[in-house]
């Protein structure tokens, strides 16, 4: 059955800029109440979307977030942390620790606190990425968090059920994540990426935020994995 967002509240964590944004407005833009919470907001409200300050790193500062917003309907977690390619000799494991203390812990947390409030049919859309199943060298940080995050989607969509939980794991997608580069640089990296794809070309937010609503709205799709990465698997 599929649902509508038309009245539902939304909470998207890490919703600040990028993937996380675009789905606070898709969700939006379908009559749903948004809430975006992250570590750079403020308690406020814009156009009709309400933000929260929240440190997915702190059960408390979660625990308040989800008792200020009181019941809702669907929660989409895209906080991450940006990596850098590094062999393991190179890397520091304590700061390897920290990524997946954002990611995957982080969104462990999250549902552990979000429980007593998500509505009995609402749903969880976690975020992996290509490389959890796509191998890179330099890339074990990303490719154990993402690989661990698809497995949880797996086993807490029989845990949680019927509540629903879902994973999009996004490929390239030109997003602020990269504004570290310089423009030309990160240009050059979006045109030999999209070159590699068979759509010939890197994705942007909005298109990764449609698979998010379409893992809220659809009632019949859990435990899956929705990869939306311009055929970048094949």
């Amino acid at each position: 059955m599929t649902s509508s967002l038309s009245g539902k509240t939304v909470i998207v964590i890490g919703g600040s800029s990028g993937i996380g944004a675009a789905v606070a407005q898709a969700a939006t833009a379908r009559g749903a109440r948004v809430v975006l919470a992250g570590r750079r907001l403020t308690s406020g409200s814009d156009n009709g979307v309400r933000s929260e300050p929240v440190d997915v790193t702190d059960s408390a500062s979660l625990q308040r977030l989800f008792q200020t917003v009181g019941h809702f309907d669907h929660l989409v977690y895209t906080s991450g942390p940006s990596v850098r390619a590094k062999t393991l000799i190179e890397t520091d494991l304590d700061e390897a620790q920290d990524n997946f203390n954002v990611k995957l812990w982080g969104a462990l947390r999250a549902i552990q606190q979000a429980l007593p409030f998500l509505g009995e049919h609402g749903s969880i859309s976690l975020t992996s990425g290509q490389l959890g199943r796509k191998l890179a060298a330099g890339q074990f940080i990303k490719t154990g968090i993402n690989a661990a995050t698809e497995a949880l989607g797996k086993q807490l969509a029989k845990e949680l059920a019927p509540r629903r939980v879902n994973v999009i794991s996004p490929g390239v997608i030109d997003t602020p994540a990269y504004a570290g580069l310089a423009e030309e640089q990160r240009l050059a990296m979006f045109a030999k990426t999209g070159e590699t794809l068979p759509v010939g070309r890197v994705g942007q937010a909005e298109e990764v935020a449609a698979g998010y609503v379409l893992a809220m709205e659809n009632g019949f799709m859990t435990g899956a994995v929705i990869d939306i990465d311009g055929g970048g698997q094949l």
